[in-house]
């Protein structure tokens, strides 16, 4: 049953008296035709601006369907709508759009959250590339052609473990604020983490899920809110009892311009694409085997020579630049050029320079033809552009096919429009004074000392230039956790980039480790 259509028609006509009435009260009779346009326009704009947001009624349209996992065929409901979240004083401020699917008679389930990152970004890339019970088809790290654009079932879904919630972010996707509040009240590391904490505790509220096992799936940027968000939950009395992070990036202080960690983070992610498009010469057999030696490179001579600055002797920096040449496969004399220091674009543009392509950066698999072979950094990111109209197109024909969920205000790509300005400070717990620049690591540390039992799952992509795996394990290192606290988290690694799911064979890997982490961290 659809109850979507019912609820915006009643929507509709409780909002056009209310629009149109007064507007026609106060103005002075008059006959003349311009008048009558002009009043006409003025209505029509109202109604417009009506139904570009959402009502406060909150929306659902639910519907039935099927998937096979592991041999097991599973029955589930799916629902699409919205949750109006509401401030301290019972306010409405914004309505998030979600999609969730509960396993039919599953009893009292696991349920996940899900979000994307940006900041700014709908969740169509999780919910429809990752663990729903459908998702696009990707195939090999190519263009994906209008052609080949499709939406299949998923054996890959772990609606198998866990129910499963995915939420756009406010100024997303349909998410929209309420009222008088505009994205500028949503759009901030903090502001942003309290509307999905709010958006989380309401449909636990709504849907009575008070006592089931929860967990946090965030990607991207999303894994910087988890860490917030996780915090904030439990501070307002909801613990959760996992947090996935699927690309991580913590803290954002280490991509500031001089800081030399930001190269020793990013060197591993470029010895595995140099391995993968073989150019490492005597190219190792076993990936990770040849990463556990690079990552003990890094962490020894590579980061003595850059702590030493313009004082490194030239003997060292020389032998230093001789590794990293014979790691990624560039030259011994362009290391030295850069100063052994490499930049992500400047990586991109040479490894394959004399191809004429130069690599992704979300995923570095993807090569995209360039227009100037001399350029010092890629105009555009092959990784992305591959994938995006599939992925929109398979989502918005889908919601309206098969979930029944239909709007007059357009899917936004991202919130990024010319009002969009992110703010960055966040407080996190125990500061007395907010981060310029965020580390909830510091936030999910916090969380862990607090609640013991949380469990923590990383999940990384060993061709992931945009969010270093190498990065994740120096944060993780850092969070000051006693070993105790330190057996509560899990690496798990994959050959595939930032969204390891579009490597159908890694996600097939990846659904079964994650399975198995929630078989132990959901089970009460």
């Amino acid at each position: 049953m659809r109850s979507l259509l019912a609820a915006a028609a009643l929507a509709a006509t409780a909002l056009t008296p209310s629009l149109l009435t007064p507007a026609l009260a106060q103005e002075k009779p008059s006959d003349t035709k311009s008048d009558a346009k002009t009043r006409a326009e003025a209505l029509k704009a109202d109604v417009e601006k009506a139904w570009v947001r959402p009502p406060v009624e909150e929306l659902a349209s639910t519907s039935k369907g099927s998937v096979t996992v592991r041999g097991a065929k599973i029955g589930y409901t799916a629902t699409a709508g919205t949750l109006t979240i509401r401030d301290d004083d019972g306010k409405p401020v914004a309505s998030m759009f979600y999609t969730a699917y509960t396993r039919d008679g599953g009893g009292n389930r696991p349920v996940t959250f899900f979000y994307n990152g940006g900041p700014g970004s709908p969740t169509v890339w999780l919910h429809m590339g990752s663990f729903a019970p459908v998702r696009v088809a990707t195939n090999d790290p190519v263009y994906v052609a209008p052609r080949d654009y499709a939406v299949r079932p998923n054996p890959d879904s772990l609606i198998d473990k866990t129910d499963l919630v995915f939420i756009d972010a406010i100024g997303a996707g349909w998410s929209r604020p309420l009222g008088d509040k505009t994205g500028k009240d949503f759009w901030g590391v903090d502001q942003d983490a309290d509307a999905f904490a709010r958006g989380i505790m309401r449909y636990v509220d709504k849907y009575n899920r008070w006592d089931s096992p929860k967990v946090l799936f965030g990607e991207s940027y999303g894994t910087l809110r988890s860490g917030a968000v996780g915090a904030l939950l439990e501070e307002r009395g909801m613990s959760v009892d996992g947090i996935v992070l699927l690309s991580t990036i913590l803290n954002y202080g280490v991509r500031q311009p001089g800081y030399d960690q930001n190269y020793q983070i990013l060197f591993p992610t470029y010895a595995a694409t140099a391995w993968y498009h073989n150019r490492v010469p005597n190219r190792p057999a076993n990936l990770e085997q040849f990463l556990a030696e690079v990552r003990a490179f890094v962490a020894g001579p590579y980061a003595a020579a850059l702590a030493k600055g313009d004082a490194v002797p030239d003997e060292e920096k020389r032998a230093v630049a001789r590794q990293m040449a014979a790691y990624t496969g560039l030259s011994e004399d362009y290391i030295l050029r850069s100063n052994l220091r490499i930049s992500l674009g400047h990586f991109q543009t040479e490894l394959l320079r004399d191809r004429g392509v130069a690599t992704g950066r979300l995923d570095t698999r993807y090569l995209l033809n360039v227009a100037d072979a001399n350029a010092d950094s890629p105009e555009d990111d092959p990784a992305s552009t591959a994938i995006t109209g599939a992925y929109f197109a398979g989502f918005r024909n889908y919601a309206s096919q098969v979930l029944g969920y239909k709007s007059d205000m357009p899917y936004k790509l991202s919130a990024r429009d010319g009002s969009f300005d992110w703010d960055w400070k966040h407080r996190a717990p125990g500061d007395r004074y907010p981060q310029p620049s965020p580390n909830t690591a510091v936030d999910l540390a916090s969380t862990m000392r607090v609640n013991p039992d949380l469990k923590v799952l990383f999940l990384n992509g060993y061709f992931d230039a945009a969010t270093p795996f190498y990065s994740t394990e120096y944060d993780v290192a850092h969070m000051g956790l006693t070993p105790e606290l330190r057996k509560n988290i899990s690496f798990r690694y994959y050959e595939s980039g930032h969204m390891v799911y579009l490597n159908p064979r890694e996600l097939t890997h990846m659904h079964d480790d994650v399975a198995a982490w929630y078989d132990q961290t959901t089970r009460r």
